[in-house]
């Protein structure tokens, strides 16, 4: 005899619901309707699933064994249907993003402008945040960070290519105090350190010398979260400034401020937009990622 699927998903929703008014209702069906297919299927497989009384809905030995095996797999036809309706959904709502400070390709103006325009139903909540969280557990939709960082069990979409850090200067600095020929000469020199957020403490400067990465711990001169300070700072010539090679790009075009030691800074993967691995991916969240593979800002 062929398996009636239909009153194996009712006799899942009874399972779960422990009460067959509560299936019913969740089906669009009278309660009399749930309670003949439950009994059909009973009379089919020769043997009792449920117990009822006037108070409650509880499962037989047989019922639990029943609904152990059949979970999982009604679990997933959900989520495939759900998943379809998805494809023809209309995206919209809020999309909550935390993004690093650092994402300049991302956080760009004609990027995140084409978004909205191409998706007025959708409304972008950016948090821009250097501090490292679980997103999920902030309620966040999705996050803009370096792949280095990300978590495995997150699915990360590239942004761009290969990104490197710059230790950088202003011409007047150089002319005043020279610049160092190695990173480890950092030390004699000020410096402008960057920290994450308050509590965090200073980043330490990555470079690399025949394929071995070290770090350098700089005595900073001024230590700050705002990647703009640090970059007014380095072009007034208070001293060497460290990040990512793209943020101080406008600065580099202008001759407003000289990248150094470029011989020990290499390139690593860049920036990626991740979000939890899900079978079921909202709309609003599947159009952006679309818009990024094809903008590949």
């Amino acid at each position: 005899m062929e398996p009636d699927l239909n009153a194996l998903a009712v006799f899942a929703l009874v399972a779960e619901e422990r009460n067959f008014r509560a299936a019913a209702d969740r089906l669009g069906v009278t309660r009399s309707a749930v309670s003949q297919t439950i009994g059909r299927l009973e009379e089919g497989l020769g043997i009792a699933l449920v117990r009822r009384t006037t108070r409650s809905v509880s499962l037989t030995e047989a019922g639990e064994r029943l609904y152990g095996s059949i979970a999982p797999a009604v679990a997933d036809m959900r989520a495939a249907i759900d998943m379809t309706r998805n494809l023809t959904a209309r995206p919209r709502g809020r999309l909550r993003l935390a993004v690093s400070s650092i994402a300049e390709r991302f956080l760009s103006g004609p990027f995140l402008a084409a978004f909205a325009a191409d998706h007025p139903e959708i409304s972008l909540d950016i948090t821009v945040t250097d501090e490292e969280f679980d997103i999920v557990a902030e309620g966040y939709d999705a996050g803009v960070r370096l792949g280095e960082v990300i978590e495995q069990d997150m699915i990360a979409v590239p942004i761009a290519g290969d990104e490197r850090q710059l230790a950088v200067c202003a011409p007047a600095y150089r002319d005043r105090f020279g610049v160092p020929s190695h990173p480890s000469e950092l030390a004699s020199h000020a410096c402008i350190g960057w920290r994450p957020s308050p509590k965090a403490a200073p980043y330490r400067w990555e470079f690399a010398e025949a394929g071995r990465e070290f770090r350098v711990t700089v005595p900073p001169s001024f230590t700050t979260n705002d990647m703009a300070l640090m970059i007014k700072l380095a072009t007034a010539g208070a001293g060497i400034g460290f990040g990512m090679e793209e943020s101080f790009r406008p600065w580099f075009e202008r001759g407003e401020l000289l990248p150094l030691l470029e011989d020990y800074c290499p390139f690593f993967p860049g920036f990626y937009l991740y979000y939890p691995s899900r079978r079921n991916v909202a709309p609003k969240l599947r159009v952006l990622v679309e818009h990024l593979k094809r903008q590949r800002v």
